[in-house]
């Protein structure tokens, strides 16, 4: 689906590093939430992005197996599937999704210009936290079910 291995040499961390280093990809200068996972999700570290724009919620759920030094990651998406009001439709699996909006406005010399007014790209939360997994000499495998 989408494995993504460490660099040759680098040094593989304790799973505790590793669930330290997915933390630390959060905060507030991030528009996602990082959070542990609940038992029912059956995930160690849970990244939540909810766009209102889009009236879309992604999730990755991430398990931890420090046997085989890697981290499944599983992605969820619920959404509306059309702009026209559709119902919302849940589904699994990476993927990169890149949605953005623009508006008319008046630029300096009078004339009406195309301005981008929302950008969402959805490796602006997979991208860090993907890169702190390969940082700490672990494995990224994008899986469909969990193990």
């Amino acid at each position: 689906m989408g494995t993504k291995r460490p660099a040759a040499g680098v040094r593989a961390l304790p799973a505790a590093e590793i669930r330290e280093a997915l933390f630390a990809v959060g905060g507030a200068d991030v528009p996602f939430r990082i959070r542990q996972g609940f038992p029912k999700e059956k995930a160690d570290v849970v990244a939540e992005h909810r766009i209102p724009e889009l009236e879309l919620t992604v999730k990755l759920r991430m398990k931890l197996l420090p046997v085989r030094r890697e981290v499944e990651v599983i992605t969820e998406q619920w959404g509306r599937v059309s702009y026209d009001g559709g119902s919302k439709q849940y589904g699994r699996g990476a993927g990169t999704r890149v949605a953005r909006q623009w508006s008319f406005e008046k630029g300096p010399d009078g004339r009406r210009r195309l301005v981008e007014t929302f950008r969402y790209d959805s490796r602006d939360m997979t991208d860090p936290l993907q890169r702190a997994v390969l940082d700490g000499g672990w494995v990224w495998r994008q899986v469909i079910f969990g193990s």
